[in-house]
């Protein structure tokens, strides 16, 4: 099973969701229906960016780089977000 890391696009807002899945199609319908509760004020939402994983413990230390310091200015460098 692959996984994957991904950011998702606020359509309303023009703000960024990070997150990871084994998934992706089911978590943005997750998303834009509203099941998600800290992205139901904000749908629809459009993935980014999104990149593969071998194993869930590698998408999830992906997803909270995203989340820190260098990975938000690596992202801003690579003209990601």
């Amino acid at each position: 099973m692959r996984y994957c890391s991904y950011i998702l696009k606020s359509i309303k807002d023009k703000k960024f969701y990070y997150g990871s899945t084994n998934n992706i199609d089911r978590r943005l319908k997750e998303h834009n229906a509203g099941k998600v509760k800290s992205t139901k004020n904000r749908r629809p939402f459009v993935v980014h960016f999104k990149e593969t994983h071998e194993t869930k413990s590698e998408a999830l230390k992906r997803e909270m780089f995203y989340k820190s310091i260098p990975g938000y200015i690596w992202l801003k460098k690579m003209e990601i977000t």
